[in-house]
């Protein structure tokens, strides 16, 4: 049976002392409960985080945590607010706890190195962000466009909440630079994969809503994609964030008599409600494009335009 020695709304204090106790010898895991409740529009509650251990050891676990909390917690937080400092800045939004920022920040792949189990990969918050970003956008189209379709409403929505725009828009506020990967996934570039950024761009929406409530979201989305909607009119600047790979790349490929490409799935990951794609484009019955997403669609467009650039790289 475990028994709770700590408990905080701030998940950095809680990983802080769970690895307190482990630096002692005292195995610790962390549970949370969130506040309920995604839509009212105003967060209700805070996250509640608590540190359990063995029973039985409860009391020297309580003596290490007085003795030694104040002054780890704040070399933590010292250390990520240097850390991440830049990123706050650039997205105009400081978060009162940054563990949560350093959540939203860590791909599975960091996660499944650790093997102290201490480390919770952004999944979760993705899956969050992805509610929150598409309730946010919607309500601007709503607004923006109130006489229009529906179905252009949709069209407009999916072309700049698609993985290529909030890649795009990840890459405009440096986030690659300060996502926190796997070894593996370091050296194979994730910091530039689209799949990624978009999903740690989920993510970070997510974690301003949790740390401040649906109006600090809202604003920081509406800075993000209000000129996405405003610009251009009618038409939305929507030709920036639609990009027809596939045809620009048949189109070429027709110029240089090479035939039609193909496009294959290589595999599949995730659970149903996240499941990630990996295509690849074959001319010939030659790989030339591989890539991942999160629709079929996506993962061949952007396996088409790797392909058009390896095609044109090496005429």
């Amino acid at each position: 049976m475990s028994v709770g020695v700590f408990r905080s709304h701030l998940s950095i204090e809680a990983e802080v002392v769970r690895g307190l106790l482990a630096a002692h010898g005292l195995p610790a895991q962390v549970s949370s409960t969130l506040a309920p409740g995604l839509f009212p529009l105003r967060f209700g509650g805070q996250a509640a985080f608590t540190v359990t251990v063995a029973d039985g050891q409860e009391e020297r676990a309580l003596a290490l945590i007085a003795s030694h909390l104040d002054e780890a917690a704040a070399a933590e937080v010292a250390r990520l607010g240097e850390d991440m400092g830049p990123l706050q800045d650039r997205i105009g939004y400081h978060f009162r706890d940054l563990g949560l920022l350093e959540h939203a920040l860590t791909h599975r792949s960091r996660a499944h190195e650790d093997a102290s189990g201490g480390v919770i990969d952004n999944e979760s918050l993705e899956f969050l962000g992805d509610a929150v970003l598409g309730f946010v956008v919607a309500d601007m189209l709503f607004q923006r466009f109130p006489t229009h379709s529906e179905g252009y409403k949709s069209k407009i929505k999916a072309s700049i909440v698609s993985t290529a725009s909030l890649a795009r828009l990840a890459a405009g506020i440096d986030l690659g630079r300060f996502l926190l990967l796997g070894r593996g996934e370091e050296k194979t570039g994730g910091r530039a994969k689209y799949a990624i950024l978009a999903d740690c761009f989920e993510a970070l929406i997510a974690a301003i809503y949790l740390d401040g409530g649906i109006d600090a979201a809202r604003a920081f989305i509406v800075s993000i994609f209000g000129p996405l909607i405003t610009s251009g009119g009618d038409q939305v600047a929507e030709a920036s964030f639609t990009d027809d790979w596939k045809s620009a790349l048949q189109e070429w490929l027709q110029a240089n008599n090479k035939g039609l490409p193909i496009y294959q799935m290589a595999s599949t990951d995730g659970p149903d409600h996240r499941k990630r794609f990996d295509v690849e484009v074959l001319v010939a019955g030659v790989v030339v494009g591989r890539a991942d997403g999160r629709s079929k669609k996506d993962a061949q467009q952007q396996a088409a335009k790797l392909a058009l650039h390896a095609l044109k790289t090496a005429q």
